[in-house]
């Protein structure tokens, strides 16, 4: 074996000890492959392991001059210089490797894709060869014994015929080359009889099949047929100069591309391989092709007005294609009419590569593809728009329909934008040569798709909710543009929980890469900066909705307290209409909420605070005080309800909203009663009108509680308004509270019996 071994260079000594220390998991055994002396290397040797660089340097002090140290400089940087382009090389090529090893996995990939049913009808097939088997050992008369016995006889007959077929299929072939030898030598006879007759065409048409053969054996076997021809060609030539046909021919040509553009019959059909547009269009392009050949042949001169021809025609398709995209389409017909256009352009350049067809159209491509992502986001927004604008189209009947609507909006975004995401994942995974040259451009204009479509949707929400709020000025009008304006706050909700998140999710899985805008643009799709765009937007529909119903509800409460003259006011009899309606109100304001928001927790019970609980009329300073006469009462009203203030636990009126029910109503009915509180302040009332305010506003706190969260504050606004009214009352005595009770139930009797009959 020591005869064997080859003495190494030191180039060579270098690439195995960067190999050894690249892939050995012990850097120690680096040195196992040289010699068996680097093993006990001295301590001089740089390229020990145990080498000192101190005392490498000592040594080489000493054992060498000024001149020798300037030398070894010199050497130890060439060495430097080589390790380091020799490790380049390494790492290049092991990239190289890693290129070749991830392309074979991806041929892998695509080569067994199909494998899983392929096996399974193998399996299945064999299942039922074995049911057979068995069935033939159990009965012997079977009838696939004659099957077995047919097939047997027809391979001994094959087997027998073999020779003498292979014989024949050689003679056949033979036969056809013979035929075309044949026909190039009787090709110069054949051109002279079409000059004779002048039948230029067919002899254009016969040179054109020949010219392959004469490009290959022209200068060797058909040398003379190949002279022969040309000079008969340009007989040809000189005698359609002569006649100045080369301009009749170009215009004819020119008029034939018209019945090769593509047109909107054949663009929608074009994704069938046999369809009769799809094989008319095939025909003609290659008629085209052909006259294409035969005009160059006959004319070398032409090539600019072939150019123009050539270039003017894909043009031509190309624009028709634009229009077509702006349509909705689906990528399979997209698809289709970049597969005829691209085999168009093969076609052509095979004739006419001067034209540089592929580069002129892979720019029209983009134009088209552009388009295309466009019209779909387009139309995604207007699948949205008209969910949402459903909501107009119900007559009055919206809050039985505003669920069904934001179903539909959630599904139409939702649901849209994942279809939208599959329809490009088609178009991204085509093998159509002018597409597989688009695909990092084409995930780029993905992604900055997504960012300019949520951008125009939440200007498309915005639009919504200012137009529709303030276009309507009747009922009907505020209750709709009150449901949209709902429905757009939480879908834009939705929107940031859950749509943002699964289109960034799919996104990087099938869309990630695109390095064309290069990194100073920064990445084209930004999910956190849409998630801050419809969280505020969320935020401002439902302030908003909240002020559409608060300003409703304030205009009641501003007629109620201008209509009458307070200061003549009769005595009470009943709880005020007005309090009915206030309440009908509300009961629209819940049925909205409850469709479209989810529910809450009740944070604050009556049982939970203490604060606005030990209200003006609980305090037991106050029940004391009721049991006195009424002129004392009166002269202390206004005295007990501040102090009763001063020992009150503080109230936090106004709260941050949230996406509940609970919080969304509570903050609508604090403001209505701040207003009605302030409406309060505006007016004078005399007895009768404060005790009217007292009975109303006793009447209102049960129902009130019900249907809000925070007891405390509600119960505090309600006492504010009583002592509001006191401060502007003449003569503030309150009602007995046995009267009171006995009106609030006569209503309560009142309202029950109304509702039975209803």
């Amino acid at each position: 074996m020591g005869a064997d071994e080859v003495p190494l260079d030191d180039k060579a000594k270098r690439m195995r000890d960067l190999l050894s220390s690249f892939y050995s998991p012990d850097p120690s055994m680096s040195s196992n492959s040289g010699n068996a002396s680097s093993k006990y290397a001295s301590l001089d040797d740089i390229n020990s392991t145990s080498f000192d660089p101190n005392q490498y340097m000592n040594i080489l002090v000493h054992k060498s001059n000024l001149e020798g140290l300037l030398q070894r400089h010199v050497e130890m940087a060439a060495e430097i210089k080589n390790l380091d382009t020799d490790l380049q090389m390494l790492v290049y090529e092991n990239y190289n490797k890693f290129i070749s090893a991830t392309d074979t996995i991806k041929r892998m990939k695509s080569n067994i894709s199909g494998m899983e049913a392929n096996m399974e009808q193998l399996l299945e097939k064999m299942r039922n060869k074995k049911r057979k088997i068995r069935e033939f050992d159990r009965n012997p008369h079977f009838p696939p014994m004659q099957i077995v016995s047919v097939q047997s006889r027809s391979d001994n007959v094959n087997t027998s015929l073999f020779d003498k077929r292979e014989h024949i299929e050689k003679l056949h072939r033979t036969c056809n080359l013979l035929r075309k030898v044949q026909f190039i030598y009787d090709l110069p006879d054949r051109l002279g009889k079409c000059i004779k007759s002048e039948a230029y065409k067919d002899a254009v048409r016969f040179y054109t099949g020949a010219m392959p053969i004469f490009k290959a054996y022209g200068d060797s076997s058909f040398q003379d047929c190949k002279q022969a021809s040309e000079e008969a060609m340009a007989i040809v030539v000189k005698n359609l100069q002569v006649n100045n046909l080369k301009a009749k021919l170009l215009e004819k040509l020119e008029q034939s591309i018209t019945g090769i553009q593509l047109n909107p019959e054949e663009i929608n059909n074009a994704s069938g391989d046999h369809s009769p547009s799809a094989s008319a269009h095939e025909a003609a392009i290659h008629e085209f092709v052909e006259a294409v050949r035969a005009f160059r042949v006959i004319f070398p001169d032409s090539e600019e007005q072939l150019i123009k021809l050539a270039q003017d025609l894909v043009t031509e398709n190309f624009v028709i294609t634009e229009e077509y995209v702006k349509t909705r389409i689906c990528p399979a017909d997209l698809l289709g009419v970049l597969r005829v256009i691209w085999n168009d352009v093969l076609l052509i350049d095979e004739v006419l590569q001067e034209a540089d067809l592929s580069n002129h159209s892979l720019e029209a491509t983009k134009v088209v593809v552009t388009l295309y992502v466009r019209s779909v986001f387009s139309h995604l927004l207007q699948d949205i728009s008209d969910a949402l604008l459903q909501v107009l189209k119900k007559d009055g009947a919206e809050q039985y329909s505003l669920e069904v609507v934001f179903d539909a909006s959630t599904k139409a975004v939702l649901q849209g934008a994942m279809n939208v995401l599959l329809d490009f994942r088609k178009i991204l995974d085509d093998d159509t040569g002018i597409l597989v040259r688009l695909r990092e451009t084409f995930i780029d204009w993905v992604q900055e798709g997504f960012q300019d479509f949520f951008r125009q949707l939440e200007d498309q929400f915005l639009l919504f909710s200012g137009r529709n709020s303030s276009a309507a000025e009747g009922a009907q009008g505020d209750k709709t543009s009150a449901g949209l304006v709902l429905v757009l706050a939480q879908l834009s909700a939705f929107i940031e929980q859950t749509v943002i998140p699964k289109i960034t999710e799919e996104i990087a899985a099938s869309f990630s890469g695109g390095s064309v805008r290069g990194h100073e643009f920064g990445p084209a799709f930004v999910p956190g900066v849409i998630c801050r765009k419809f969280r505020s937007a969320g935020e401002k529909f439902l302030q908003l909705y909240i002020n559409i119903r608060t300003q409703r509800i304030s205009l009641l409460l501003k007629k109620r307290f201008t209509t009458p003259n307070w200061v003549k006011h009769k005595e009470p009899r009943e709880v005020h209409i007005f309090v009915d309606l206030f309440l009908q109100e509300l009961e629209v304001i819940v049925m909205e909420v409850n469709h479209i928001l989810p529910r809450g927790i009740r944070k604050h019970h009556r049982t939970d605070s203490n604060g606005s609980s030990a209200s003006s009329r609980s305090n037991p300073l106050r029940e004391e005080k009721l049991g006195r006469s009424y002129t004392q009462r009166a002269r202390s009203q206004l005295l007990e309800t501040h102090l009763a203030k001063l020992f009150k636990q503080k109230v936090e009126i106004f709260t941050k909203v949230e996406y509940t029910q609970e919080s969304v109503i509570t903050t609508i009915v604090k403001l209505c009663l701040k207003s009605l509180q302030e409406f309060v302040r505006l007016q004078t009332f005399n007895r009768s009108g404060f005790q009217q305010i007292q009975l109303d506003i006793q009447f209102l706190r049960i129902p009130l509680r019900e249907i809000v969260e925070d007891e405390a504050a509600i119960d505090f606004l309600l006492d504010e308004v009583i002592v509001a009214t006191a401060e502007r009352c003449l003569d503030p005595i309150p009602l007995e509270p046995p009267i009171l009770d006995k009106l609030i139930q006569a209503k309560l009797a009142k309202t029950k019996e109304q509702n039975t009959i209803s």
